[in-house]
């Protein structure tokens, strides 16, 4: 936080200094630079647009645009008019105002409504236009709001395949970025190729701005899934091709938070408590359940269910007993099967054997998706003793996530800096997501904690849904447009 509060600190002197300047320049009593939304205020005039204005730059959010429209406005009315001078003030504000404000050359022309007309040929508006475009669209990407598809059915019901969704970058905080040198409103590869969208030469230090509230239990959250296995899912059986991504361009993952740094967590049953309390289950969210039909069920009850094969059921045979089906089903899809004549039972799935796939699995932690723990979620600060048990439970973590430059595990010992360490204190918080189809969802249970440095931010709302299965009138899911996320 301190190295934000310098940052804001030397952003706001430079554009005080170009104020102070630019004042000078327009006949403005410069002092009014030195006072925050009062110097805003006087461009405001400047620029000649209402004095109303200034509730844009008032409201929280709302004032990032409003602030960078009347700053450049400004500039127009300072004579530049170029695409070079807009990237400059998206880009390098607190250095640019200076620079202007320096300038003899540079003089104010007047307000908005006195400009002489400029004209430009079509190419030059064109990409004048689609530059700015871009940048103001991966400023917005990375600030505000970012666009997200659900690909998985990990999360349903709570969410769907085919949901189109934004995620507030601004509820947590944006990251500062890490990979600088990328090709805009890209992620890993170049749209439609596998050509790297990115050169990880320059790996910046990462820092988080302020946010309106931290990770909570329950959020929905999207995050850097952490592990090289998870991003390398489609080369799994190949690891002498994988990728190590830098954090900022590991692959997207969205789940929900059911632990944060410090609780207890563990899941008994499948039903999963935080330091002792049960969590609140999600309405929408999905089990596997055993189910024996009297014959097969037929495609007109499966569509009535919103059941689709593959995606929400397998078919498992038949015998004397009648049909058998895998499927994952909500509390009430349950409910309205039992309740059907030629459904004989619907037995929940229970999990009862250790799982080797599970996280940290060992002798100390047999446990599998629906048992699991009691694991302490690491928090900043939180200190352990180095043995055999906390090694099999933290040292992944250690060594590849909690910013170690040279750590490793040999022997049963935790080497840092070519040092044996037998007490370590983490360096930053952890969390435990899972998915709410919790028995069809590849979580926090098999590949472990979530750094802090690795949230991206928090679900917000669904701005379109399509299902893909069904027909062309019914291709749009209505009901779940702007539906907000919980």
């Amino acid at each position: 936080m301190n190295s934000l509060l310098i940052i804001a600190l030397v952003f706001r002197i430079g554009v005080t200094i170009g104020y102070w300047k630019i004042f000078e320049k327009t006949g403005v009593a410069a002092w009014k630079s030195l006072i925050p939304i009062y110097s805003e205020f006087e461009i405001i005039k400047l620029v000649g647009k209402p004095t109303w204005w200034i509730i844009y730059i008032i409201i929280p959010f709302v004032n990032l645009f409003g602030y960078y429209i009347i700053i450049l406005d400004l500039i127009r009315c300072l004579g530049r008019h170029s695409l070079l001078s807009q990237l400059a003030v998206l880009l390098a504000l607190p250095v640019y105002l200076p620079v202007l404000g320096f300038n003899p050359n540079v003089k104010y022309i007047g307000t908005l409504d006195k400009l002489p007309v400029i004209k430009k040929s079509a190419v030059s508006e064109w990409t004048e236009a689609i530059g700015f475009a871009v940048v103001a669209a991966t400023l917005i990407r990375w600030l505000i709001m970012e666009a997200y598809t659900i690909p998985t059915p990990s999360m349903e019901n709570s969410l769907l395949v085919g949901d189109f969704l934004f995620v507030s970058k601004f509820h947590y905080g944006t990251r500062t970025p890490r990979t600088p040198i990328q090709m805009p409103l890209t992620h890993q590869k170049i749209w439609f190729t596998n050509i790297p969208s990115y050169a990880d030469w320059v790996q910046l230090p990462t820092y988080r701005l302020p946010g309106i509230s931290s990770v909570k239990r329950e959020d929905v959250v999207v995050f850097n899934v952490p592990g090289m296995l998870e991003n390398n899912w489609e080369q799994q059986g190949n690891p002498a091709v994988w990728v190590k991504y830098p954090v900022d361009l590991k692959t997207n993952y969205i789940k929900r938070c059911v632990g944060v740094p410090g609780d207890v967590l563990s899941i008994k049953d499948g039903v999963v408590y935080a330091n002792g309390t049960a969590l609140t289950l999600p309405p929408e969210m999905r089990f596997d359940y055993n189910v024996t039909s009297k014959s097969e069920i037929s495609d007109r009850n499966l569509q009535k269910w919103k059941l689709t094969q593959g995606e929400d059921f397998t078919y498992a045979g038949s015998d004397n007993a009648g049909a058998h089906y895998n499927m994952q089903l909500t509390a009430a899809q349950a409910d309205e099967l039992k309740k059907t004549s030629f459904i004989s039972s619907v037995e929940v799935e229970h999990f009862t054997e250790p799982d080797s796939r599970i996280f940290c699995y060992s002798k100390y932690s047999k446990w599998n998706q629906d048992n699991f723990g009691p694991l302490t979620i690491p928090k900043e600060g939180m200190k352990i003793a180095i043995n055999d048990s906390t090694l099999a439970l933290y040292g992944k973590t250690i060594v590849e996530f909690d910013h170690n430059s040279d750590a490793k595990l040999d022997s049963g010992k935790l080497i840092i800096d070519g040092k044996e360490v037998t007490e370590y204190t983490f360096k930053q918080n952890y969390y435990f997501m899972m998915g709410d189809n919790r028995h069809n969802s590849w979580d926090s249970r098999y590949w472990g904690f979530v750094p802090e440095d690795h949230i991206v931010g928090k679900a917000f709302f669904i701005w379109l849904s399509i299902d893909q299965y069904a027909g062309i009138t019914d291709k749009i899911r209505w009901s779940r447009l702007f539906k907000m996320i919980h």
